[in-house]
């Protein structure tokens, strides 16, 4: 699926990001709601994506010290290659500022998913919210 991404501040984007990561980590992965929501969420860039009937299906963030979070993609469009069009969306924005680095924390089970896309591990994996997480970063 090729999605429509959009790059925004939150106070544009937030009404579908909101919805997304509620139902992905909140509902889907029983994350408690208040660890989701933080300050950060005023200072970075969004990512969503849109399908072709015009729901969001996808969302992600890039933080002003370079780490990538809060990637997190509807049930219904995962294998699609949808992740994959946000991961490399924020990369790029990232690049194009002059990061020289992007980092993330990815849950163990998509460390794979982010290996396709030049991040390697760094460090012991760790529980964040319940769930193993492992760090990786991306050199560019």
């Amino acid at each position: 699926m090729t999605a429509k991404i959009i790059l925004a501040p939150w106070a544009e984007l937030k009404p579908a990001a909101r919805d997304v990561r509620m139902q992905v980590f909140v509902i889907e992965q029983n994350i408690p709601v208040e660890l989701e929501w933080d300050e950060m969420d005023e200072h970075c860039l969004h990512a969503v994506a849109w399908n072709s009937s015009d729901v969001a299906v996808g969302t992600g963030r890039l933080l002003p010290d370079g780490h990538i979070g809060r990637m997190a993609v509807l049930a219904s469009a995962r294998g699609t290659g949808v992740g994959g069009q946000i991961l490399s969306a924020l990369m790029q924005a990232a690049r194009e500022r002059g990061d020289q680095c992007v980092v993330l924390s990815a849950q163990r089970q998509a460390e794979g998913f982010y290996a396709g896309f030049g991040f390697t591990p760094v460090g012991a994996e760790y529980l964040e919210a319940g769930i193993v997480h492992i760090s990786m970063e991306h050199r560019f």
